[in-house]
């Protein structure tokens, strides 16, 4: 990789995790540039020209899906990867979908990062966990592909699964259930 590629555009809204990511990436040889939200996203995308992108799905206004979407959308397109503490299969299939290369769920470090950017190919190695998914996770699961159906729409999402919408946002507030 030559250094006119290695630009890198963090978005994350946790400033913490967010500079500590940017220093080691900088250590990993990328320039780096950091926005917290959707729209510093797209200021500092005209800015830098990102050729690499890591985008978490939860920030505050507009989703980090649609970031991706805003980035993949650019030519040329940077290699995105979705970093996120709320990982769902219906989340990770609409980010890749909308144009990332690859989805992590938190706590991931530098290394696991820079990995997924620099992979170009599907990793068919990866491990299958043999271990089936929870009551509790399977639920989640569904919600969280239903509300991706609805773009996000609590209300429509709450009809679809005929259930009160204060019910489904108490769901919502709550952290994932451990996959198994």
């Amino acid at each position: 990789m030559n250094a006119d590629s290695m630009n890198l555009l963090i978005v994350e809204d946790d400033v913490d995790f967010a500079a500590a990511l940017a220093r080691a990436m900088k250590k990993r040889g990328f320039e780096v540039a950091i926005a917290h939200d959707a729209a510093q996203a797209q200021a500092e995308a005209a800015r830098l020209v990102p050729s690499h992108a890591v985008v978490d799905l939860k920030l505050p206004g507009e989703s980090g899906l649609k970031v991706v979407e805003q980035l993949a959308a650019r030519t040329p397109a940077p290699a995105i990867v979705v970093l996120t503490g709320y990982a769902s299969i219906a989340t990770a299939v609409e980010a890749v979908r909308l144009g990332a290369r690859h989805y992590l769920a938190k706590p991931a470090d530098a290394d696991e990062v820079l990995a997924a950017l620099l992979r170009d190919e599907p990793d068919a190695e990866l491990d299958v966990n043999p271990e089936p998914l929870t009551v509790a996770r399977l639920e989640w699961e569904h919600i969280q592909k239903v509300l991706a159906e609805h773009d996000g729409n609590i209300s429509a999402t709450a009809r679809a699964l005929k259930m009160h919408r204060r019910t489904l946002q108490r769901k919502l507030d709550k952290n994932p259930p451990k996959p198994a």
